[in-house]
Order: C-alpha cells, then structure tokens, then sequence
C-alpha cells in the first residue's frame, strides 16, 4: 500500500516558482485568498495589501463570502418558490417585448343601431306593477316547415336577428373530428405560444367592451351593466389567472415514495386529454362561450362547444373571435368548433366518439340525461347544476347593510345568474322591517329595453317560458298565503319578455 500512497503525495504536489511543493491545503489557502481579495475588493480599496498580509482573516473573509452566497441561493430559492419571482419577471418580460397581433381588422361584429328614446318615453316598473298593453306572442325557435334552422330573437323587443343551422348528428361528429385533428398538433405548442392566444383575445376584448355589451344585451335581454359585470369582467379575470398561474398549475407535481419505492421518483404529470365537448347555458352567452375554451385551448385541448339555442346569434360572433385569435398567431382555427341546434345537437355531442370529455350547465334534470349518454362510452362529465340559493338573515344583521347584498342576489341579470338567490330566509323578529325596507326598493326598480336606455336596473327574461314558470311560482305562493307587495304579473309595456 505505500508505493500507491506516495503516488497519491505525488501527484497531489505541484512546485511553484520558488521551486516548494504546493500541498493541497495550499491550493485551498490560496482559494481563500483569492475569494478574500475578491470581497475586499468589493468593500475596501487596499485588497491585495490586506489579504496577503493576514492568511487568517482572508479565509475568514472567504468563509463569510461563501456563506453569504450559498445562504442567499437558498433563501431565493425558497422565496421563488413561493413567490414565483422567476414566473413572473418571465411573464412581465413576455408582455413587454412579445406584441400580439390585433383582431380588430379579422372579426366583424354586427353594428347595432340604437333607438333614440326621449325624456317622457322612458318605461319603468313601479309598486302597482305594469300598465296593460298588447304584446306579440315570441317566435318559435324551430318552425315545421324549415327544420334545418334555429330561428334567433332579441328578448327585450322579440325582434328577429336572423338564423343558424339546426346541426345534425351527423355534422356535430364532423365537426368533433376536425377539431380532433387539429388538436393532434396543438397539443405540443408551449405555454408562451397558448399564452400569446390568450392576450390575442384579451387585447381585442378590453378594446370592444361596448360592442360585446351590446351583443350580450340584445340577444339575451341583460342590461349593459349586467353584461360587463357578467361577461366581461369574469372572462378578462379568467384570461389573467391562466396567464399568471396556468403554467404553474400544469407543472409536474412531485410525491413522497414510501421506503420500500425509495429508489424511484414519483410525480403527476397533466397531458392534454383531447377533445372537450361543452354544452354552455345561456345566460351569459360571451363568458360562457369563453369560459371553457380559455382552460381548454390552454391545457392543450381542443374545445366543441354546443351553445344554448337561446343565444345562438351572439354566440356565433363570439365564436369567430376565437377563431380568429388561433388563425392569426398561426395555428389551425379548427381547434375550436362551434355546434347551433335544439336538443338533439346536444344529445349528439355527448355521446360523439371524438368527445373526450363534457362539461354540462344546466338543470339536473337534464343532467341525468347527460350522465346517462356519456355513460356507454365510459366518458368523464363534470355537472354544474341548478339549486335553490337560499340567503339566511338572522336577527342581529344590519338592514342596511345587508338588502343590497339581497338586492343584487335576487335581481341582477334578473335572477338568470349562477350565484343568484332564489330564497330569503328572514327570523320572525325582523321579518316586517326587512319586507318594509326591501319592498321600497325593489318599487323603485327601472326595467326596459336594455339598448334603449342605460338608465334601467333590469331588462328581460331570456326565455318566454321562464316568465311563465315565475307567474306560477308567484300565483301558486299567493293561493298559499303570501301577499304581492309589488309587481307579481308579467311587465308588457315594453314589447318584450320582461316580468
């Protein structure tokens, strides 16, 4: 063994310029020396004087610069971690040097012409509920002699905006097929290629506002606050969170391994699944149009969305700016498909080989339809469906505090909302001044044509039958017991279908 150890000796001495041999505890002398003189230069003048002439406080020096560094790694680490610093000097670089293309020249929104209305013309509900007047019975959605076709109306004023085709089986596994394939090259793309069509439409949507709040206003009835509260704010917060943390949240997500498996690596990976099939509601025909393409396209899907035969018209543009978005950053606008039809279209998409997965809004009734259709195919559905909403008051609440809150559940979008409030529950001792204090309110609500007058509160009902399903509610409460303190019958002043 000692010839190998005076080998090792050997070969681990180097000779310097005075001829002496430079162990390794000179070689790390030295590598102090030359961390000592690097820190001295940074906070002092007379580095070289001073490290060469005190060994010992150049490698305490070096020892503290050291630390310093690896202590300031791991802390960055820690904080990038959690904070995300990393992610987001990336993202903020992204938007700064990366201009998306504008779409303002590739999609045509229809421009609507909007009735001048005078001082004295302005139609409001009030206690004693609406004047009498002649209304037209609504159009039928499909007519007998032209199946092919959906007719679409504006709810507030029953005018006609025209047609889209009543999609067959046969078209809607067309239309899944394409999107397939074009999901098959989509699926590679890199976050910062879907984040780009994302802030595609994201430019184009905070530079239209107006015009897609009147869209949303005309084809379903809500009034313009509505839809830019409904419609825009939620689907421009939905863009920013995928921009922000979708990255992060599709990352590999490391496990801990039990002993026996020390020896390997476990981790989730999220892949796209393929074709999303979504059969969207209609009271808010832009954010729900959106609302699954946004998480769909950015997960690495394809989406087929079936729109709600109520609100086909405005869908059909909203559709088109998607479309476009994809086609002008250079990928295959097939990705997103759109299918216009009654139920039948629907009850195609669900059960459509090149449908991966559905996302249904709806009642439950119709959900277990849903289930029922996926099921034979083994295939995931994800239900959000309807309930009763109740609002509980007790008897320590502050009235003036809370009746908005109430107000805004109740009668926003005219109660056509996912969070909406269809019960109160008030205790007995406050019961009187909550009716007294909620009643005055709500006689003082402004309800007309959306588009005629932005000074209104609330506008129509999306579907005719709904105002037949609240007159029911209402005769049957009153058979029962209760009393109308305002309102209570259908308001047919305006022309449309407004309760």
């Amino acid at each position: 063994l000692r010839p190998h150890h005076t080998i090792i000796t050997m070969a681990s001495c180097a000779s310097s310029s005075d001829g002496t041999c430079v162990n390794d505890g000179g070689l790390v002398s030295a590598f102090h020396g030359a961390l000592a003189q690097l820190a001295f230069r940074l906070f002092y003048t007379d580095a070289d004087q001073t490290a060469s002439s005190n060994p010992q406080v150049a490698r305490l020096i070096s020892i503290l610069l050291l630390s310093t560094a690896v202590l300031s790694l791991a802390a960055l680490r820690l904080v990038n971690k959690d904070w995300h610093l990393w992610r987001d000097l990336k993202l903020t670089l992204e938007g700064v040097f990366d201009r998306v293309p504008d779409l303002a020249s590739e999609v045509e929104l229809p421009q609507l012409q909007l009735p001048e209305v005078s001082g004295n013309d302005k139609r409001e509900i009030n206690g004693n509920g609406a004047t009498a007047a002649s209304s037209k019975p609504p159009p039928r959605l499909v007519d007998a002699l032209n199946p092919t076709v959906v007719q679409c109306y504006s709810p507030s004023d029953l005018v006609n905006l025209g047609t889209v085709p009543n999609l067959s089986a046969e078209q809607v596994s067309d239309l899944a097929l394409r999107c397939k394939t074009a999901q098959q090259s989509w699926k590679d793309t890199t976050f910062a290629q879907r984040r780009r069509v994302l802030r595609t439409l994201q430019k184009y949507i905070v530079a239209h506002i107006d015009d897609i709040c009147r869209l949303c206003a005309k084809d379903s009835g809500k009034t313009q606050v509505d839809a830019l509260l409904g419609e825009i704010l939620t689907t421009c917060e939905k863009i920013r969170t995928l921009l922000h943390h979708g990255e992060t949240w599709l990352e590999p997500s490391r496990r801990d391994v039990n002993p026996m498996m020390m020896h390997k690596t476990a981790y989730v990976q999220y892949v796209p699944l393929g074709v999303l099939g979504i059969i969207a509601p209609w009271n808010y025909p832009f954010h729900n149009m959106l609302n699954h393409v946004l998480s769909g396209i950015f997960s690495g899907n394809g989406v087929v969305t079936k729109c709600s035969e109520h609100t086909s018209w405005s869908s059909v543009y909203f559709h088109s700016i998607c479309r476009a978005a994809l086609e002008l950053n250079g990928f295959d606008p097939e990705l997103i498909q759109l299918c216009t039809g009654m139920a039948e279209t629907g009850k195609a998409l669900v059960e459509c080989p090149h449908v991966d997965k559905i996302f249904f809004t709806g009642s439950p009734n119709v959900g277990r339809h849903v289930m029922a259709g996926a099921a034979p195919h083994l295939k995931p559905v994800v239900l959000e469906l309807g309930g009763k909403d109740a609002m509980v008051f007790c008897e320590d609440v502050k009235l003036k505090d809370v009746i908005p809150w109430a107000m805004r559940g109740c009668f926003q979008n005219c109660g056509q909302n996912c969070c909406g409030v269809e019960r109160l529950f008030v205790y007995e001792s406050i019961a009187k001044d909550f009716v007294d204090a909620i009643a005055e309110k709500v006689q003082n609500l402004r309800q007309g044509c959306p588009l005629s007058d932005n000074y209104i509160d609330c506008g129509a009902m999306v579907m005719d039958q709904q105002c037949t399903l609240v007159q029911a509610l209402v005769d049957d409460a009153v058979a029962k017991g209760a009393k109308v303190h305002c309102g209570g019958k259908r308001n047919t002043s305006n022309g449309g279908q407004f309760y």
